[in-house]
């Protein structure tokens, strides 16, 4: 076997006698030389950072010391746009400067260059610049009046509520029913990431201030020319899937399509959700969840599995059969499917509500699917984890079983207009039954519903957790929010934390309240994107 590692010292020896050469050939020359300390102008308190919002006047009057008269320089203002393609865009070439912002906005780097005229010698100063506008980050909350979509916005910049923001966009069709407002991850979708979801059809929405285009229309995305109308959007490694009225369709988002096929499910049809792995950063071969509500029983898609190097399997299968497969593909001290919650996969029984979170019990990169099934009046709860079929990155394994339990005699449980939802930070479960929200701790020996607030006069119309994306908002994922109306048709916002309470709501007072919506559908947040 060759010695890498004398090879690597060879080399290392080469490159030493080389740089020595050089160093040699660049011997300083002794002679008698004088030298002449530049005399140039030295800018002092220039900011930073600076942040502004668009339409704002951008006012900055450098003070400087030494160098000669001010009409011996030029002067230039410019910012390099750090959030695509390095675009250069001249601001200014006075003195000061008095500008006002019409940039997107995002980061930049802000330069002012001082030319001295006679020699061409540059003196410059730099700032960090980040624009916004009144609409980069904020709560996007999506309303009914009557039936017709609004879709409002409570800035985190300005403070301030702006009502109906789609109306100032008159080109845009009315779409009624509203079903979820989306942000789904960057890597997808960077040129807009944000989708309105409808009973009327499904449109992107711009990233700056929800401007819309015809070509954001979800009749773009589909590779067959179908109007697709989604319930919900899911990202899972290097694709995305969806589910319009009951058939599934798959998307991928890495390669040259970026197109919605045809339905994956062509004899039977599944519930509205899908699952997927929404913790780990790296998925290659993700595994995806669907319930099969004509057989009654869980199914797995994994579309990688199509391809030739792959064995060109089938990539839908019961979860059985999925497992199979991926013990096939894995060596002998390799685990596919883990986890003991529950022996069998269960059938024969009727679909409720699917939801991801991130909750990881196994610290498997994995986050887990709760999904709530019906047997007439009782009701059950199941866990399960989607990983990676090939597990070359974030996940190892392809599925875990990682949770079962009857809910069957908490408070109220099976009536059907109940909204639920499920936490990232714990086993916990979360639902509302009229003003009422209740908690399930999923981890206790006895399972019950505990009462953690209730609204007098009100009624639940919106229980989830936001899934924040950047790092910095980590925590607030863990925060409950809760949309609901009022007897005389207000809808209100508010924000409940749930990190320092470990997820126990009981009794406490919203962080945030907002008011004036009609009744409330979905309420998602928007973050800085730059």
């Amino acid at each position: 076997m060759k010695d890498y590692g004398q090879h690597f010292r060879q080399i290392c020896r080469t490159a030493g006698t080389a740089f020595l050469s050089i160093l040699t050939a660049c011997a300083p020359d002794l002679g008698n030389y004088t030298y002449t300390e530049l005399d140039g102008p030295e800018v002092i308190n220039f900011p930073e950072e600076i942040d502004i919002l668009t339409q704002e006047q951008l006012v900055i009057e450098p003070e400087t010391e030494g160098g000669t008269d001010e009409e011996a320089y030029s002067y230039e203002w410019k910012v390099i746009d750090r959030n695509n393609d390095n675009a250069v865009t001249v601001i200014g070439e006075e003195r000061n400067l008095d500008y006002t912002v019409v940039l997107p906005p995002g980061a930049y780097s802000l330069y002012y260059t001082m030319t001295e005229k006679e020699s061409g010698i540059i003196w410059q100063s730099e700032a960090v610049l980040t624009v916004s506008s009144s609409m980069s980050e904020g709560w996007m909350v999506l309303c009914s009046d009557g039936g017709s979509t609004v879709l409002d916005f409570v800035s985190e910049i300005t403070g301030l509520t702006y009502r109906d923001v789609l109306s100032q966009y008159p080109g845009m069709p009315p779409l009624n029913g509203p079903r979820r407002i989306q942000w789904l991850s960057t890597m997808t979708d960077a040129s807009s990431p944000y989708y309105l979801l409808t009973d009327d059809g499904a449109t992107r929405l711009g990233k700056d201030s929800f401007e819309w285009t015809e070509e954001y229309s979800m009749l773009y995305e589909s590779g067959s020319g179908e109007a697709l109308v989604p319930h919900s959007i899911v990202c899972s490694g290097f694709g995305k899937m969806l589910v319009s009225g009951s058939k599934a369709h798959y998307c991928e988002t890495m390669g040259f399509s970026g197109l919605y096929g045809s339905a994956v499910n062509k004899d039977f049809e599944v519930a509205p959700e899908v699952g997927a792995n929404v913790l780990a950063s790296q998925v290659y071969a993700a595994v995806y969840l669907l319930y099969d509500t004509s057989n009654k029983r869980f199914m797995g898609y994994c579309p990688l599995l199509e391809r030739p190097d792959l064995g060109s399997q089938n990539p839908l299968a019961d979860l059985d059969s999925m497992g199979e497969i991926a013990e096939g593909m894995a060596s002998a001290d390799e685990e596919s499917v883990v986890g003991t919650a529950f022996d069998e996969y269960p059938e024969g029984y009727g679909y409720v509500y699917m939801e991801n979170t991130r909750y990881d019990p196994g610290n498997a990169s994995m986050g887990v699917t709760y999904t709530i099934l019906a047997d007439g009046q009782k009701r059950y709860v199941y866990g399960i984890q989607c990983g990676d079929m090939l597990r070359y990155a974030d996940c190892p394994y392809v599925i875990g079983k990682a949770y079962y339990g009857d809910i069957s005699g908490c408070t109220n449980i099976a009536k059907e207009d109940n909204l639920f939802s499920f936490s990232s930070l714990g086993n916990f479960m979360y639902y509302a039954c009229g003003s009422i929200v209740y908690r399930v701790d999923l981890s206790a020996a006895t399972l019950q519903s505990d009462i953690q607030f209730e609204l007098p006069g009100e009624t639940v119309t919106c229980l989830k957790f936001n899934l924040y994306q950047n790092t910095d908002n980590s925590r607030k994922t863990y925060d409950l929010i809760v949309g609901s109306e009022t007897d005389a048709g207000e809808g209100i916002l508010r924000i409940y934390e749930g990190y320092d309470s470990s997820g126990d709501f009981t009794d406490a007072d919203p962080a945030e309240q907002y008011g004036g919506f009609h009744r409330i559908t979905d309420v998602t947040y928007k973050e800085r994107i730059y």
